[in-house]
């Protein structure tokens, strides 16, 4: 107990004290986990409307891959990174392992397949002909896709939190892909995961708080966005 009370202590010090360190750490962390979010809802919400809006042969086998990339262990995705982005690699000669993109190639990898499942169902769960009826009252195609998709805002927004809370809380692939490299690569995740390892439990649990009051940040103001959105104007 008294270690759980060191720790919230020394995560408040670290935070209001202005330690450097520490905030250069959080910073990178929502960098890379925001961004590989960003790139994840960029790719995934057309992939999952796609899909659940177009018949197609091998419909069931991508909607299977993307549930099946949902349980996907991030330390398999960081080794297909990992080899990817090595010296004698497809990608070797760009030099991106154990950088900050890196990081967030894994990380988008992780999520990606989250966001086009999730979305996929959302889009199911829309009213099969709301797009006729958006097409029928004089809306183009992109349109009518945007409306759709607004009106599943909410599951849309569950997807980007379920994203986001995959990648922030991710440390097998951060860890491969990163190296942990103080002042470069290291997220909190993969400092906890050093403290732990060095008896600085007080830390560790620092970084872990610090990444929770994150989290829950981050999807507080989804939800904020989501439910202003939803309830209507008196």
């Amino acid at each position: 107990m008294d270690v759980l009370v060191d720790g919230f202590v020394q995560a408040v010090r670290l935070l209001l004290g202005g330690d450097p360190a520490t905030w250069a750490i959080t910073a990178l962390t929502l960098r890379i986990s925001l961004t590989a979010t960003l790139l994840a809802a960029l790719v995934g919400v057309p992939v999952g409307a796609a899909v659940a809006l177009t018949a197609f042969r091998g419909r069931r086998v991508v909607l299977a891959a993307a549930n099946t990339g949902m349980g996907m262990p991030p330390v398999v995705v960081g080794l297909f990174v990992t080899v990817l982005l090595w010296r004698s690699g497809p990608l070797g000669a760009f030099g991106l392992l154990y950088t900050p993109t890196a990081m967030i190639i894994a990380q988008a990898a992780i999520a990606t397949p989250i966001v086009v499942a999730l979305v996929a169902t959302a889009v199911q769960q829309v009213d099969p002909d709301f797009m006729v009826q958006m097409q029928g009252l004089g809306a183009g195609r992109l349109r009518a896709l945007a409306a759709l998709l607004a009106e599943a805002r909410l599951p849309l927004l569950a997807a980007a939190m379920a994203a986001f809370g995959a990648v922030v809380s991710e440390v097998g692939a951060a860890q491969m892909v990163g190296g942990n490299l103080a002042g470069q690569t290291r997220v909190l995740t993969t400092a906890a995961v050093l403290a732990t390892s060095r008896g600085e439990f007080a830390l560790a649990i620092a970084f872990g708080l610090i990444l929770l009051v994150i989290a829950f940040a981050v999807n507080l103001v989804l939800t904020l966005a989501g439910q202003h959105r939803s309830v209507p104007a008196r």
